[in-house]
């Protein structure tokens, strides 16, 4: 069992641009030091699921909707107000000092009197005017605007202040490192002020931090490894700190990573629109399916950045990541992981576990039953696991391990050597008698025409491949086997699929990969890492097994990232069940309307305000009027009519299967997202392109 890989490690410590914008992340020494402090003191509010809360503003909608005012005629609208206002206040004053010298006047006033009544009455009038007016010329939206920003930098030569953003975690000024001083470690504090340390190493050391402040024995430990390796503290077991050549768009201290910009159209929520779109462990533990034809951008705008973000996560000792694809897909260079599989090519280090490393010989059968079947011989599945568990269980208990491909197959196909060499060495094991029904049923079953051994014979001849030599061995001589249960280890896994020169092959492992991931995260014991999992091209790789663990990995801290060029490549019997086990769904630009239906199936209606409008002659009136009408209609042409709305809540679906199919620009998707805790977001448009 591989747990990690030395032959692709590379070290690098990651640097920051002193710059304000939230998305940048740490470079290289050309950028200038990573500013560690203004990054961890950066406001990250609370916001819904899916928004990037590195310098995000919560839209107050007010003044969202005054900004939807063009400035030209805001201004307008402020300047006559003003004119309006000024010629009431004038108008005003007058009209109510008239009324106070008619009403209540004495004879004889005094000079302060008069001064006191003049001010008030001015007073008066100046707020009511203003009250009105200013309202109805938008002053407030017009000062915030113009007047602030143009006084502050008058008077300062400053830009404005910041607003105080509620739910700022780190308070301006604080020292990054204040918990580790004020907790016992300020020697490991003063090793970490005197060093460059990136996003990566700060995640690493404060999850380690937290971990030994659980027992105060472990504090000297820590304070003990840190002044000995300084930022390269309880660094990854492969020493690498950082990704070479990782995208400006993650947040390690959220997990976060920014796909987008959700864009300010009515259809979107107030609170996402204009703020970037993003995704987390939070989100992706209810696990996302993407669906787009080829060429729409979900490698490149969604896996290979979410594959990069549980790469790094897995740097910081917070996530494992596995990723399957086809050899030739971009999700990363192999430096970005840690144990690389890739069956066909000779070169490749690491073989993979057929059976998972699995405890129970039958589970194991049964899981690897279900990945060599096809899907148009699903009918066949318990029959032929039944026959995988009647050789499997009586080998693994004669000689202590899994049988190989070549093993396997001459076991299903009941040639007599590889027979007589079992039933030998489970009678010197002394496990014949427990095992014997089972091997008597096989015998009996190898004669028949609907024998399943020999379908799966058939199927594993397609594993038995002098490309695939040594890739899948159990016995020691072939190349170590990564085996799924490791999941419990920050580890970075890229399984590459020979898609091109061994297409049913491919898909038969990618369906094992899959399948053997989604056991071993929900039998984990120790969950505090968040396991991922990535499928380039899922078509293959799901069945009935596989879409019910998915939907189980919700409380298990894991969550899978599924891609599909479109549903019908499922059969038809999964495709509802898979959408009920997603909690995010996302539609890429040019699906197929089939597919946009079950998407808009999905998210459902809403209530809109429909306004009709009608328009009917007019009648009213006399005489005079009506001949009036008879003139204008004589003149221009066009009769005289009412005009009647009616405005009514009507429900409407959110994307129409024809508007997902149709109307998407190049580079964006609409996405719908569930947070593990519960919360939903409806479907959002949001830019990838940025």
């Amino acid at each position: 069992m591989a747990q990690g890989g030395a032959h692709h490690h590379s070290e690098r410590t990651g640097t920051r641009p002193p710059t304000p914008l939230p998305h940048q992340r740490p470079g290289t020494a050309a950028n200038g030091p990573f500013d560690l402090a203004a990054w961890a003191r950066a406001p990250r509010p609370d916001a819904d699921p899916g928004v990037y809360r590195l310098g995000y503003r919560r839209m107050d909608p007010e003044r969202a909707e005054a900004a939807r005012v063009a400035a030209w005629p805001l201004l307008l609208r402020a300047g006559l107000n003003g004119v309006v206002a000024w010629l009431a206040f004038v108008y005003g004053t007058q009209l109510v000092l008239h009324l106070i010298v008619m009403t209540v006047w004495v004879e004889h006033p005094t000079e302060t009197l008069v001064t006191v009544v003049g001010l008030s009455v001015n007073v008066l009038v100046a707020a009511v005017v203003i009250k009105i007016f200013g309202r109805m010329g938008r002053w407030p939206e017009v000062w915030r605007r113009y007047v602030a920003p143009l006084l502050s930098r008058t008077v300062t030569q400053e830009q404005p202040a910041e607003e105080d953003v509620p739910g700022a975690e780190v308070a301006r000024g604080q020292d990054p490192w204040d918990g580790l001083r004020r907790g016992g470690a300020a020697e490991a504090a003063a090793r970490l002020d005197a060093e460059v340390v990136g996003d990566v190493d700060y995640v690493r050391i404060q999850r380690a931090w937290e971990s030994a402040q659980a027992d105060p024995v472990f504090v000297p430990a820590f304070t003990g490894q840190v002044a000995a390796r300084g930022a390269a503290a309880f660094a990854h077991p492969s020493e690498s700190r950082e990704l070479p050549g990782r995208a400006e768009r993650h947040d390690l201290l959220l997990a976060q990573v920014r796909l987008g910009t959700a864009q300010d159209v009515p259809k979107n929520p107030l609170g996402h629109r204009a703020a970037g779109f993003a995704l987390d462990p939070a989100v992706l533990g209810t696990s996302l399916l993407a669906v787009g034809p080829a060429g729409t951008g979900k490698t490149a705008r969604l896996a290979r950045p979410v594959a990069e973000a549980l790469c790094l996560q897995a740097l910081s000792g917070t996530a494992c990541v596995v990723v399957v694809g086809a050899a030739d897909s971009d999700l990363g260079p192999d430096s970005w992981y840690d144990v690389v599989i890739a069956p066909g090519d000779p070169s490749s280090v690491y073989g993979l576990d057929l059976y998972g490393a699995a405890q129970d010989p039958d589970e194991a059968a049964a899981r690897l039953a279900e990945a060599l079947l096809p899907d148009e011989l699903t009918a066949r599945s318990e029959p032929a696991r039944t026959a995988l568990q009647q050789v499997v269980g009586p080998f693994h208990a004669a000689y202590g391990r899994y049988p190989g491909v070549r093993e396997l197959r001459g076991l299903l196909a009941g040639e007599p050597d590889v027979l007589a060499a079992l039933v030998k060495a489970l009678g010197v094991a002394g496990r014949l008698a427990v095992h014997e029904r089972d091997l008597e049923h096989r015998e009996r079953q190898r004669d028949r025409a609907d024998d399943p051994g020999a379908l799966l014979a058939d199927r594993l001849a397609l594993l038995e491949r002098p490309a695939f030599e040594g890739a899948f061995a159990t016995d020691g001589t072939g190349r170590p086997p990564f085996a799924m249960r490791v999941l419990d280890h920050p580890l970075r896994v890229r399984v590459k699929l020979p898609e091109r020169s061994h297409p049913e092959a491919a898909r038969m492992l990618s369906r094992l990969v899959v399948g053997q991931f989604v056991q071993a995260a929900g039998a984990r014991e120790d969950r505090s890492l968040f396991a991922g999992l990535v499928v380039d091209d899922a078509s293959a790789a799901l069945d009935a097994t596989a879409v019910r663990g998915v939907q189980r990995m919700r409380g298990a801290n894991a969550g899978a990232v599924l891609l599909l060029r479109t549903l019908v490549d499922l059969p038809e019997a999964l495709r509802a069940p898979l959408f009920g086990a997603v909690g995010c769904r996302m539609a890429f630009p040019g699906i197929a309307p089939w597919d946009g239906k079950l998407f808009s199936e999905a998210w459902g209606t809403h209530l809109v305000q429909e306004t009709a409008v009608t328009h009917t002659p007019d009648t009213s009136g006399g005489v005079i009027r009506r001949a009036g009408r008879v003139g204008r209609k004589a003149l221009s042409g066009t009769a005289a009519q009412t005009e009647s709305v009616t405005t009514r809540d009507v429900e409407r679906l959110r994307w129409s299967p024809s508007d997902l199919a149709h109307a998407l620009p190049a580079g964006h998707a609409v996405v719908s997202l569930t947070a593990v805790s519960g919360e939903q977001v409806p479907p959002l448009l949001v830019d990838l392109r940025g």
